[in-house]
Parts: C-alpha cells; structure tokens; sequence
C-alpha cells in the first residue's frame, strides 16, 4: 500500500522496507545533483538535475576556445561585414588572453564559468602593466572581451555577467594638429628613398582628402570620376 503524502509505501515487511530505503537513497542522490549545481551557478532545470544525478557531464566551454571559434567567424566575413583590421585586433585579443591565462593561472585554457569580477579586474591590470597599454588601448580591449563574454550569456554559458560592476573610460586624447607650414615643410622634403617618398605622399594626400589610411589603401583609379563641377571627385563607401 503507497503512502501518498510521503511517497512512501506503508507496511513493516522486509520487501517494503527494502523498497522504502531505495526510495530515500535516490531521493538524497537527487537532493545532492541539485544542491551541487545551485553550489557551481549552474542553470537548474529538470533536465540539468537529470544529468547530473546520472553522472552525465557536458565538456565545458573554454575561453580561448570561445574566443577562437569568434575570430573563425569574423574571418568568413571579412570583406562583407568586417575590415581586415578589425580581426587583427580580435587575433590580438587572443594572443593576450592566452598569455594572461599563462601568466596567472598557468593554464592553456580556462572554463567561462570561472570569468568573474576578479578575471575581468585582474585581466584590466594585467593590459596595463604587463603589456604597458594606454588608457584608451585598454578599454578598447576590454570592449572587445565584453563582446565574447555577451556571446557567452546569450548562449546561456554563464549566468551571471562579470562585467555588471566594471567601469572602463575613455580619456580624451590630446593629439596634436599639424600648421600648414609644418605640412608645406613635409611637402618639400627630398628623400632618397623612392618608398619614403610614397609614404610622405600618401600621408599629405590622407592630410588634404581627410580620408583614412586604409580608404587610400583600398582607392582604385575607378573611385575618382568627374564631378558636377567638371572637376575630379572620391567616390567611396567610407571603411
């Protein structure tokens, strides 16, 4: 006969009790899987206890490996949605991320569900006095890190956000303007190298276009036509 507040089945026989006593071991296994994923952050769900009571353990998400699968990404689209340039930048995110791990953890690679506020804080001074970054540097690559991180909480890798509490500014910088006579001075300076010469060139035609180095790396002969006014125009989707 079941006992059906308890869940239990009443009677004194040794079958019952035997039966009874298997009940409360699996119910103190299951008790267990929840309290161990409540203890790792973990997301709770029947499905997640399941695994967990049967010993079934999915491979965890890595950082790098993360970071890695990204760039993957990025590279398949360059071109289209994204400037040769902007990977790199994304390369280099994963070259300092790997040496960092090093540096701190002495690991090849680190479970996402370990990035935390202290990560996020100790990666920061890392940038700024191991790799001897700018302000501005810094917090372009820590923008860089919150994207792969966001990825991470889309995809419900991690639970909770390392970077709810961290503050990163940019500092405006004080660059300095060129006079028209400091730029006439570089127009007339002779070089005997036929390569300085472009480089000079290309700078005072970015200096006199207002355009890029990387929109003049990419002109073609095709992008210059004539204009309304008879004269001769840049025609270009600005990178």
């Amino acid at each position: 006969m079941e006992h059906s507040k308890a869940g239990r089945l009443s009677g004194s026989k040794e079958d019952v009790r035997a039966t009874n006593a298997y009940l409360n071991t699996l119910q103190e296994k299951v008790f267990g899987a929840h309290s161990e994923l409540v203890r790792c952050g973990e997301l709770i769900t029947a499905e997640s206890v399941k695994d967990k009571f049967n010993g079934r353990v999915e491979n965890p998400k890595l950082l790098l490996g993360v970071i890695k699968e990204h760039n993957q990404r990025m590279e398949a689209l360059v071109g289209t949605e994204y400037a040769p340039g902007t990977l790199n930048r994304y390369r280099v995110l994963e070259s300092h991320t790997r040496a960092f791990l090093k540096a701190k953890f002495g690991a090849s690679d680190l479970d996402i569900k370990k990035v935390d506020f202290a990560f996020v804080s100790d990666y920061e001074f890392y940038l700024r006095s191991v790799r001897k970054m700018s302000n501005n540097s810094v917090v372009r690559h820590m923008k860089m890190l919150r994207k792969i991180i966001n990825i991470c909480l889309n995809n419900s890798w991690i639970q909770v956000d390392p970077y709810s509490n961290f503050k990163g500014k940019y500092k405006k910088a004080d660059k300095a303007i060129l006079t028209q006579t400091e730029i006439n001075l570089i127009a007339d300076k002779k070089f005997v190298s036929e390569r300085l010469t472009q480089v000079r060139d290309s700078f005072l035609f970015c200096c006199y276009t207002g355009l890029s180095y990387s929109d003049v790396h990419n002109l073609k002969p095709s992008d210059i036509v004539e204009g309304f006014d008879g004269q001769q125009w840049i025609f270009i989707r600005r990178g």
